[in-house]
């Protein structure tokens, strides 16, 4: 059976920044403020969709190594049409990272966590790959907001693509039971109606 994430998001990527572009610069920005970035940093970005944050990322910190990983081959076309062709980006998903473990300082998600129906795996897959002083930046819609909860009980059942979004407390809970010491965590809206929320976490 096809996976309905790569089928939804084939046919979005050519017209996905455009068509979101205020969500697109939101949900980066927000996201790159939080992220504890060095001059000599690697960064994997899973779920990295067109680029967009490793393109901001790359734009701050030129000497970053950068990587990224998504399942849709479409949308990793646009990322590198963005990036300088140096950048390591892979097809694959967040249960199994094609990386060595400890091989990334930082490892972020940026509003694709919705749609990971095995979430501990795919948290653990993340702290196997950070190096023991590495950081997990991981941001997506916060259903402790009701526009959120809202959207989320929507689309559990109209869209085979979305698994389902997190309240703050459920959040702490996966990361904990994963492995990671919550260093911060933030609740905010990027509107008058939408809310987010980013944890950077580490591993114990």
């Amino acid at each position: 059976m096809a996976d309905p994430v790569v089928a939804e998001y084939a046919k979005a990527a050519s017209h996905y920044d455009e068509k979101w572009a205020f969500y697109v610069e939101a949900t980066t920005r927000e996201t790159l403020r939080r992220l504890p970035l060095s001059a000599a940093s690697w960064v994997l970005d899973v779920g990295c969709g067109t680029g967009e944050l490793l393109r901001r990322v790359r734009a701050n910190v030129p000497d970053a190594v950068l990587a990224g990983l998504d399942p849709v081959p479409e949308m990793l076309d646009v990322a590198r049409e963005k990036l300088s062709g140096r950048d390591d980006l892979r097809v694959g998903y967040a249960d199994r990272l094609p990386w060595n473990a400890g091989t990334f300082d930082v490892v972020v998600s940026c509003n694709m966590f919705h749609y990971i129906s095995e979430p501990l795996t795919a948290l653990r897959e993340m702290a196997r790959v950070l190096r023991p002083t590495g950081a997990l930046v991981l941001t997506d819609w916060c259903d402790d907001y009701f526009a959120c909860r809202i959207c989320n009980l929507y689309l559990r059942l109209t869209n085979r693509a979305f698994y389902k979004t997190y309240r703050q407390a459920e959040c702490l809970e996966l990361l904990k039971v994963a492995g990671y010491e919550v260093q911060s965590f933030e609740r905010y809206k990027i509107s008058w109606l939408w809310g987010l929320m980013t944890a950077v976490a580490r591993r114990f």
